[in-house]
């Protein structure tokens, strides 16, 4: 009975460190999700800019009459 109780404080020991690292991982990957999130809201709105550029010099060239 003694070594059954010990194991199972042993597997519940490692299920606790087990969530604890798994809650560490978690954080840290929402923080990168947070990042990444950002770095792509500022390139998209560079491509816009990029894309509105374009625009308005195509706007500029003359067609031409065929």
């Amino acid at each position: 009975m003694e070594a059954e109780l010990a194991r199972l404080e042993e597997k519940v020991c490692q299920l606790a460190r087990l969530c604890t690292d798994l809650r560490v991982e978690n954080r840290n990957f929402r923080q990168q999700l947070l990042v990444v999130e950002q770095e792509n809201h500022r390139l998209k709105q560079k491509l816009e800019g990029a894309g509105a550029r374009v625009a308005a010099i195509l706007a500029k060239i003359p067609e031409e009459n065929q």
